[in-house]
């Protein structure tokens, strides 16, 4: 008896830890402030999952950053975009912790990056320290919470990644926020799949009407079915202390008790993250500004977030059978909302459905072929693997320009988009660029590769896209700087830079000749030297600023100013 209760007893302890088999305890909160998130892992966001939680630092930037354990910084990125300015702290355990859209470094790592980025002449940089040269300690402050790069307000992004660089919800790791909310649901659809499915004599996508039973349980009105359907969610989670709408954590399905499907947020790849568009329902979402989690896979996505138990999640309605279709949609600390949808066989005949129509076009893609198409003085390449599905769309030519597909039609890969341009002068190709137009008409850049006489695109958006010429310079104007003026007193020279159809490509400023460093902000214009650079050792200085915008237009600033040596 002692020898079965020594057994079972290590067996216990085997699942638990492997059901648990993050270490705890060893990450601790990365800021000095209560933990409070604006966004969790997983969720669901423009062509991929979240891959961290951002924490809220009280609408403010300047926060004290801390090492959420020791180890070495063994990656430093300044972009302009993305994270903005970002470390990558490796840990003695094989797990690094990423830290993005800080306002600036601590003072070691600070002068580390900026000696480099004097070398390189370059604001945006990436290095890659060797172990022995920014060591930090846990809790050590590492840097100070900020708002660059894509950031749309002060907040610091963390994460916790694998030793193959997966991002892992952070959570797992005892990091402890308060939630004791269940989770929302704020819609239900029903798929019938192929030729024969119907689900209220109809054949195509629809939304059920949902009711709150309190309590975090919903039903929905009764189904008559038949056949082959799939149902997709739409559900939110909110934390205490927040009032934003949050990813959830997992969600299940069930027929008549037996599990069918499921989604874990608990890790991903960021080569898998752009499937985010198969997972959704993607032509909903585009419509209806709405994301829809389908609940049943389809061809075409690896997810490996989702496990299916029986039929890829879809269930089969025949022989005059009722079925209790459920949903679990749970968070993180366990709270679970529940939908029950009541199913009946109803079999019609073909006459009685009402079926959705396939609008055929001249033009078709499979999603495993590559094809490509020739009009005029336009081409057209689709890869295999571009599309999910296989694909009737639209395309059209005027003038300029080519309509082809629609947003509403995702895109996995790049697609190729060619213009002629042979009819042009040397002169005019320089200022000439391929845009993507909005449906109220405003052009964007998108990165044109021009070679001789044809340019093109590479775009993963379907749309219209047009040959358009910028012809304007880039505008530089100063701030806090005026011709022969003493700064003596100045920390910072500010200008803001901006450029109204193409944006801003480059820019590069001097002193005397020198190259200083200026910090770029897009989302403000600002353009911001720091004099602690100590670049300036002279009392009269030159200053130059050049600015070019993605077409080649520049334009160039140059002033005169005073300081005391």
């Amino acid at each position: 008896m002692r020898l079965f209760f020594l057994i079972g007893f290590l067996l216990t302890g085997f699942f638990l830890n492997a059901q648990n088999s993050y270490p705890q305890d060893y990450f601790k909160n990365p800021l000095d402030v209560p933990l409070i998130l604006s966004g969790t892992f997983g969720e669901l966001r423009s062509n991929h999952f979240h891959s961290g939680m951002d924490i809220k630092t009280q609408q403010r930037i300047g926060l004290n950053v801390l090492a959420s354990a020791e180890g070495y910084v063994s990656r430093i990125k300044i972009s302009h975009y993305g994270y903005g300015k970002a470390l990558y702290i490796q840990h003695p355990n094989g797990y690094t912790s990423v830290y993005g859209h800080l306002n600036k470094f601590s003072p070691k790592i600070e002068a580390y990056i900026k000696k480099r980025q004097y070398q390189e002449e370059s604001y945006e940089i990436q290095v890659f320290p060797q172990t022995e040269d920014l060591q930090v300690k846990q809790d050590e402050v590492i840097a100070f919470s900020g708002n660059s790069g894509g950031s749309g307000g002060p907040h610091l992004h963390f994460e916790i990644r694998d030793s193959q660089q997966r991002p892992i919800n952070p959570l797992h790791f005892g990091i402890e926020i308060k939630d004791t909310y269940t989770p929302i649901v704020k819609n239900i659809l029903v798929y019938p799949e192929g030729e024969t499915a119907h689900v209220n004599g109809i054949q195509k996508r629809q939304q059920l009407r949902l009711i709150p039973k309190g309590n975090g349980v919903y039903e929905t009105e009764s189904l008559k079915a038949h056949g082959k359907i799939g149902f997709g969610i739409s559900t939110i989670d909110r934390l205490n202390y927040a009032a934003n709408q949050n990813g959830v954590f997992k969600i299940s399905s069930f027929l008549n008790g037996s599990q069918l499907f499921e989604a874990d947020f608990s890790r991903f790849s960021f080569a898998e993250s752009r499937y985010i568009n198969r997972f959704i329902d993607y032509d909903y979402y585009k419509n209806k500004r709405n994301r829809v989690q389908k609940l049943f896979i389809e061809p075409n996505n690896p997810l490996s977030i989702l496990k299916q138990f029986h039929h890829n999640g879809f269930i089969t309605v025949k022989d005059s059978l009722d079925y209790i279709y459920t949903i679990n949609v749970e968070d993180f600390k366990g709270n679970i909302s529940t939908v029950k949808i009541p199913i009946k066989d109803q079999a019609l005949t073909t006459a009685e459905i009402i079926t959705e129509d396939i609008i055929k076009t001249d033009y078709f893609a499979r999603a495993n072929e590559a094809v490509a198409f020739d009009e005029g003085k336009f081409d057209v390449y689709i890869p295999k693997g571009a599309l999910y599905d296989d694909v009737y769309f639209q395309l059209n030519t005027e003038g300029e320009s080519i309509t082809i597909g629609n947003d509403a039609i995702p895109l996995h890969k790049n697609i190729s988009i060619g213009f002629d341009v042979s009819h042009y002068t040397e002169e005019d190709k320089k200022q000439l660029y391929i845009a993507r137009m909005s449906d109220w008409g405003t052009p964007y850049y998108e990165d044109t590769y021009k070679k001789r006489n044809r340019f093109t695109v590479r775009t993963r958006t379907f749309g219209t896209y047009k040959l358009m010429s910028d012809t304007k310079p880039p505008r530089i104007t100063p701030i806090n700087f005026r011709e022969g003026k003493w700064m003596s007193n100045y920390r910072f020279l500010k200008f803001k830079i901006a450029d109204d159809e193409t944006g801003i490509s480059s820019y590069r400023a001097t002193i005397n000749g020198e190259f200083i460093l200026m910090e770029y902000d897009y989302k403000t214009d600002s353009l911001v030297y720091d004099f602690n650079d100590n670049v300036v050792n002279i009392t009269e200085n030159n200053l130059k600023i050049i600015v070019v915008d993605n077409v080649g237009n520049s334009t160039t600033f140059e002033g005169t100013f005073f300081r005391k040596k």
